[in-house]
């Protein structure tokens, strides 16, 4: 391919499509993908290593490294990068501080984005998100609307779910942007439990408490 330079990937660039291959590994091993679905990327300087598109990650070598520019040109690799590259590039050129994002297919997350237009603040860790968590409006796969209307419900957030579709977060890190994807997983599964309690409704946090929340979460972790 025009542009590739595979053959002379960067030492940082191979230490994150290792780190980027192990967490696409773990997506499916935790279920929230089933086969190739779900994609996973991270940003190293101008390059975003993206998983490819249809191939199985336990079968990704350091070999098949796969990046694009900001402008989504490939120049790493020659595997196709994933369909949703669109929402991952989105990601990056709207918060320069992204250097992670992971897409799942999460049950229990795709089934509340079929009843909901936000997940109600039903745990503390919905201050890790930013706030309720959004349910973007549903569109095809790989377009350009999906992007926008992902970026839309980003808005204040770090995550959000995508209507018959799945979930979509990112972060600092790899790490950060896999830990908040679980988390949204846990609370949306939290939230139909609860809700499936025939004559109950569930308790909801106040914004108060959603603040104070975010203010201890800002904390978590360093010495007091």
């Amino acid at each position: 391919m025009t542009g590739s330079r595979i053959g002379r990937v960067r030492e940082d660039e191979a230490a994150a499509w290792e780190e980027l291959v192990a967490t696409a590994r773990r997506t499916v091993s935790d279920g929230l993908v089933v086969g190739t679905s779900g994609n996973v990327s991270v940003r190293v300087g101008d390059t975003v290593l993206v998983t490819p598109s249809a191939v199985p990650y336990d079968r990704l070598t350091p070999s098949d490294v796969t990046g694009v520019g900001l402008d989504g040109r490939q120049v790493l690799g020659t595997l196709v990068p994933t369909s949703e590259l669109p929402m991952h590039l989105a990601v990056y050129r709207a918060d320069p501080d992204a250097r992670a994002v992971v897409h799942t297919h999460a049950v229990h997350a795709t089934a509340l984005s079929l009843l909901l237009t936000e997940l109600p603040p039903v745990h503390y860790m919905t201050a890790a998100l930013g706030g309720p968590v959004r349910v973007a409006p549903y569109a095809a796969y790989g377009s350009a609307e999906l992007a926008r209307g992902m970026l839309d419900a980003l808005t204040g957030r770090t995550g959000c779910l995508l209507r018959n579709h799945g979930t979509i977060t990112y972060g600092a890190t790899l790490d950060q942007a896999y830990d908040r994807t679980a988390q949204l997983e846990w609370m949306c599964r939290l939230w139909l439990t609860a809700s499936s309690v025939p004559g109950r409704t569930p308790a909801l946090l106040t914004p108060a408490q959603l603040d104070e929340a975010a203010r201890r979460l800002r904390g978590y972790g360093r010495p007091t």
